[in-house]
């Protein structure tokens, strides 16, 4: 007869056991690897090592910095397959189609804001402990620096490349208003880079670009101001459920309605502020509606963000709802029409992103 209250205890696979410890190791080399990789965009070393091989010594000089640094992160980036090692020569090469990822600020494969907000928020992560402990949140505005630039720096470049290009054509006739003059509402913009992309495409359009969190809004406006559209948008501190004035041509949210305490009362905002024959167009992270379906490394990547960032920024504020970052296509579908909404599809998508049309 099985003893309930003792089970037996399982044997034990070593090499499994030692499989997972070699694992684990990696997992603290990659989390280590987090900041060596911010280290080297905000030194420069990238960007030095895209011409050709280099040295520790050279990358120093290079880039004014202490050998014996440039000398452990060449190292470092070597032992984790990042640079190309020449045991012969002692010199340290970064391949070319990673300096484009390393580099290359206009490319979509563009990863150093991908680091730098995962390290911002590892940054923040005991407090996200202790929030944890009673099931309080912690808002968006009050998470360090390097949060709130690495996520612009992360998701912009998506949103240069596809935009324009790709996300705005899968809307049904969205683009042959916004090109005969259109007025758009561009909710949860943050620094502005999305609501910026579109009034450069579209001179005929007006664009209000909102965000609760003042200081991305003052980064917003002297943004349009450098690119010379701000007589074409504004941008306005404001939360998603009280938004001003009504009859928009186009509602956009780019990567922000996982964020919202009150997703819902949102939708119901947008529904009111957009004309009858109005689009909603909602970028969000790539996700599936199952929870196996985002099991892979994109998946796992916002899992994290979601658990230490996303969940904490919507339980920080009324209602609370906290859908997290891979919520799926069915879930959004819901919260819209719940809100008011008729029509919610997915017409496009990256590795990163999805893209929804949601119609009255």
């Amino acid at each position: 007869m099985t003893d309930l209250k003792h089970p037996p205890t399982p044997a034990i696979d070593m090499d499994k056991l030692m499989g997972f410890v070699f694992r684990a190791v990696d997992e603290v080399g990659a989390s280590l690897n987090t900041g060596l990789v911010v280290m080297g965009d905000k030194l420069g070393y990238y960007r030095a090592m895209k011409d050709g091989a280099t040295t520790a010594r050279d990358l120093a000089v290079a880039t004014d910095t202490g050998e014996p640094y440039a000398r452990e992160w060449l190292n470092a980036q070597a032992a984790g397959g990042i640079v190309d090692y020449d045991p012969a020569t002692g010199a340290y090469t970064l391949p070319p189609e990673y300096a484009v990822a390393m580099t290359d600020e206009t490319s979509p494969a563009f990863l150093p804001g991908l680091f730098q907000i995962a390290l911002g928020t590892l940054q923040d992560s005991d407090r996200i402990v202790e929030k944890a402990r009673s099931g309080a949140g912690l808002g968006w505005h009050e998470h360090n620096h390097d949060v709130h630039e690495g996520c612009e720096r992360f998701f912009a470049p998506s949103y240069n490349a596809y935009l324009v290009s790709a996300w705005l054509p899968a809307l049904d006739g969205v683009v042959a208003r916004l090109e005969r003059g259109a007025r758009v509402i561009d909710i949860g913009c943050g620094h502005g880079a999305s609501t910026i992309i579109m009034a450069k495409a579209f001179p005929r359009s007006t664009f209000l670009g909102t965000d609760y969190h003042e200081a991305s809004i003052t980064e917003a406006r002297r943004r349009a101001e450098d690119a010379g559209v701000e007589d074409q948008v504004t941008f306005e501190v404001a939360s998603a459920e009280g938004l001003n004035g009504s009859g928009y041509d186009l509602a956009t949210t780019f990567d922000a309605l996982h964020d919202m305490g009150d997703p819902v009362g949102a939708a119901r905002a947008v529904r009111a502020a957009l004309a009858d024959d109005g689009t909603w167009m909602v970028v969000e992270p790539m996700s599936g509606d199952h929870v196996e379906e985002n099991f892979n490394p994109v998946g796992r990547a916002y899992y994290g963000f979601s658990t230490l960032l996303c969940t904490p920024a919507s339980l920080s504020q009324e209602v609370g709802l906290a859908i997290g970052t891979q919520a799926g296509p069915a879930k959004i579908r819901d919260v819209v029409t719940t809100g008011g909404f008729t029509r919610c599809e997915r017409v496009a998508q990256t590795p990163f992103n999805q893209v929804l049309e949601i119609r009255p």
